[in-house]
């Protein structure tokens, strides 16, 4: 017993990474994990990521961050994001995600959100779309998503805002109220209700990304810690 906890001791820091560059990203198995600076030029700051560890219950990561200027431009988006077969979303049955987390700082502007990205065409770049889904579980410092609020919704047993913007990409955000630290639900709920209610497009538009992270704008320093991230499509 003692040989197997010295190995799974040597095992787990063998995974650790420490994540600094703009786009510095780690993979193991299904999860990648992003650094993802792509708006510091919108202030100054700094910003790293680790990934922590994998196991069957999910993946392990952090990201500690500092920012100031440019009050109301995201900074970047530190996230874990799950390899994925495309398919149109009227053939997914399911996407079942649970995910843990803590910000040991919430005097801070940003948000906690899933981020997901559907295009009609099925070799679309992965890093947009032309619809996006947020699901917002946290937002700090009155920070608010793209577009403006349409719809309150009940969905997963919490209820949520609903806003919508954008223009060449359709950005949807469900925001939460109040924190939700521990998550489990299927997405697919969110992209019925879209489908049902707001006319999306199920039948032509394919599932092409899918991450969970934060989105700073300013404030720290500040760690989101993620204990616990799995999410899959069915």
């Amino acid at each position: 017993m003692k040989t197997f906890a010295i190995l799974g001791a040597l095992f787990s820091s063998a995974l650790a990474q420490t994540l600094c560059d703009q786009y510095g990203a780690y993979s193991n198995g299904r999860y990648t994990v992003n650094n993802n600076l792509w708006g510091k030029d919108s202030g100054s700051g700094s910003q790293c990521t680790y990934f922590d560890s994998i196991s069957s219950s999910g993946v392990v990561w952090h990201t500690t961050w500092t920012w100031s200027g440019g009050d109301n431009k995201v900074k970047s988006y530190a996230n874990s994001q799950v390899a994925l077969t495309k398919k149109l979303l009227s053939q997914i049955s399911s996407i079942p995600t649970t995910v843990q987390w803590s910000y040991d700082n919430t005097n801070i502007r940003g948000d906690v959100a899933y981020d997901l990205f559907t295009a009609a065409d099925i070799n679309h770049v992965t890093y947009s779309g032309d619809y996006e889904l947020m699901i917002w579980l946290a937002r700090y410092g009155s920070v608010q998503p793209i577009g403006s609020q349409i719809d309150t919704a009940s969905i997963g047993g919490h209820t949520w805002e609903l806003w919508y913007g954008g223009s060449t990409q359709k950005t949807y955000s469900f925001v939460s109220a109040t924190p939700i630290t521990s998550f489990s639900a299927d997405v697919m709920d969110f992209w019925h209700y879209l489908a049902s209610n707001h006319g999306y497009p199920a039948s032509s538009q394919y599932l092409i990304n899918m991450q969970f992270g934060t989105e700073p704008f300013t404030g720290g320093p500040a760690t989101l810690r993620v204990s616990q991230w799995t999410a899959s499509v069915n």
